[in-house]
């Protein structure tokens, strides 16, 4: 049996942690990120391919699970499966706030539905654990925009609504604390380099043409999204020099470094920073007394 190396820094742990996140739509801002609707319905068309591609990453997960015979990397994957399907409840929470709204959260939904059934029919198991990894990465580099310690991440911080910084804070420390989780079972099963780089340039114009049509049709349904003034600060925002888009694609082009993990980049300092913060906006009932 192929030996696997424990990667993740001895200072995390990855343990699922439910948060109990309510959305009422009668208070939470409709432009809750930097009062502008454009980069709001950016994140909200994230937030929907969130709870079925999370559960399609823990079924690539569990397909090879049998395979494994390490007992720490058994324990990091349930760790893995239990915090990916905290962050499906949450974000179903949030997704319902969506509609609430009158946003077509709901029915985008369902496409990703019938994309990720199609993807599962017709690929194979190794094939969707490379997708997983590479779109693991993907959400670790978001994770880690929001959660750094500079001028450009306290700033998009501070310009989002409390709730919804909380929400998004709590989901960056637990894609962090598992980041590597997935890639070291791949790297188990066999991970060519050919196969996992053609894996990121197909996970990646997937994710950037599933989002992107998300976006618009959000924009569509929003009260306030084709305002031009909003329109041209969100693009700058996001692909302008140093926007949050244009800013990850050294650390996505990593990814195609020989040799390459994701804790590569050890920035489990910042889980440290953040996490005992965070936890203060959790339901009381879902936070463990020792």
């Amino acid at each position: 049996m192929k030996a696997l190396k424990w990667h993740k820094p001895s200072n995390v742990s990855i343990k699922p942690q439910r948060m109990g996140f309510t959305f009422d739509a009668d208070k939470v801002p409709d432009k809750w990120l930097y009062n502008n609707a454009f980069l709001t319905t950016w994140m909200e068309s994230l937030s929907i391919l969130f709870p079925e591609g999370e559960q399609f990453f823990v079924d690539a997960v569990r397909q090879v699970r049998g395979s494994i015979d390490d007992k720490e990397i058994q324990s990091q994957i349930s760790g893995f499966i239990g915090q990916e399907a905290m962050h499906s409840l949450e974000h179903v929470a949030m997704n319902n706030y969506l509609d609430a709204k009158g946003l077509p959260a709901a029915e985008l939904e369902k496409t990703v539905v019938s994309l990720l059934k199609v993807i599962q029919k017709y690929s194979s198991a190794k094939d969707q654990l490379a997708l997983t990894a590479a779109l693991e990465h993907i959400t670790a580099m978001l994770a880690n925009l929001l959660l750094e310690e500079n001028e450009f991440s306290e700033a998009k911080r501070r310009n989002m609504h409390e709730s919804m910084r909380s929400l998004w804070m709590w989901h960056a420390i637990e894609e962090t604390e598992h980041k590597g989780v997935a890639y070291d079972v791949y790297l188990h099963v066999g991970a060519p380099y050919w196969h996992r780089t053609l894996a990121m340039l197909i996970a990646t114009l997937g994710l950037g043409v599933m989002s992107n049509y998300y976006h618009v049709r959000m924009l569509a349904n929003s009260k306030t999204g084709f305002k031009l003034k909003d329109m041209l600060f969100g693009i700058k925002s996001l692909y302008g020099i140093n926007g949050y888009v244009t800013r990850l694609a050294p650390v996505w082009l990593s990814y195609f470094k020989p040799g390459f993990h994701p804790w590569d980049d050890d920035n489990s300092a910042l889980i440290d920073r953040w996490k005992g913060k965070v936890l203060q906006a959790a339901d009381p009932k879902y936070i463990k007394v020792a």
